[in-house]
């Protein structure tokens, strides 16, 4: 009896030992330089057009050039950077036409998105919804835009997550990637913070309350503000270039 009991303890040390020393899942080189080209891409450190030269990014990061070469490639994958003939790897850029068409797409998804958050109303969600709505009205009061972006971001993340639809989540995720393009501009307009808190507020007090009608509406209501504004800079922008010598 004492043996197999030494030997069952000897099986269970030996499981522990395993449980601790297993490594679940470790980040590649590949995927944490895409996060943060991503982040410096999303944070405007990088713009729309902007070159990405490998030696470059090989010294801001101090990977090498293959590390650097995957990252890029799993950021054109998502829409975050494009490859153009002569120039190599730049940063997107977002044509008037394709605004409307993520615009258009973002508006049913995260309507259907704020709906569900709504219905099944997880007081976790309701609660990490509102710990961003702080963070985000606190940017707002500085004015800190990079800041206001962040939180607008997890108040998004938290939103798609509420909605318990992982399909609607990974369409959405990529969506968002590529308007973060836009958001940098948009919000940057005079008063459009202001405007855009009051509406993820409406957003946040439908969840909150548990109306899914009223959730959805305040969500698409919020999108189409946003796309004006954003829809509005681009054709600023446009116009800008079109006038400017070096066009003609």
């Amino acid at each position: 009896m004492q043996k197999i009991e030494r030997k069952q303890q000897a099986m269970n040390r030996q499981a522990e030992q395993q449980s601790t020393l297993r490594i679940e899942d470790v980040p590649t080189v590949r995927s944490m330089v895409a996060q943060k080209l991503r982040e410096a891409i999303m944070s405007g450190t990088f713009k729309p057009g902007q070159r990405l030269v490998e030696r470059e990014l090989c010294e801001m990061t101090g990977v090498s050039r293959p590390s650097i070469r995957e990252a890029l490639r799993l950021l054109e994958a998502d829409g975050l950077v494009s490859t153009v003939p002569h120039r190599g790897p730049v940063v997107s850029t977002i044509s008037l036409d394709e605004a409307k068409q993520l615009y258009a797409a973002r508006a049913v998804l995260e309507g259907f998105a704020g709906r569900e958050c709504a219905r099944l109303h997880d007081p976790v969600i309701v609660r990490r919804i509102g710990d961003a709505l702080v963070k985000l009205k606190a940017a707002a009061s500085k004015p800190d835009l990079l800041t206001s972006l962040e939180a607008k971001t997890e108040f998004y993340a938290a939103l798609i997550a509420g909605c318990g639809n992982t399909f609607v989540e990974r369409m959405l995720r990529p969506l968002h990637d590529r308007i973060t393009l836009l958001r940098m501009t948009s919000m940057s307009q005079p008063k459009r913070i202001n405007k855009s808190l009051r509406e993820v507020t409406a957003i946040w007090r439908a969840i909150q309350s548990g109306d899914p009608d009223l959730a959805e509406r305040c969500c698409i209501d919020h999108v189409k503000a946003a796309a004006v504004a954003a829809l509005s800079m681009i054709e600023k922008s446009a116009g800008a270039t079109e006038k400017s010598p070096s066009s003609g």
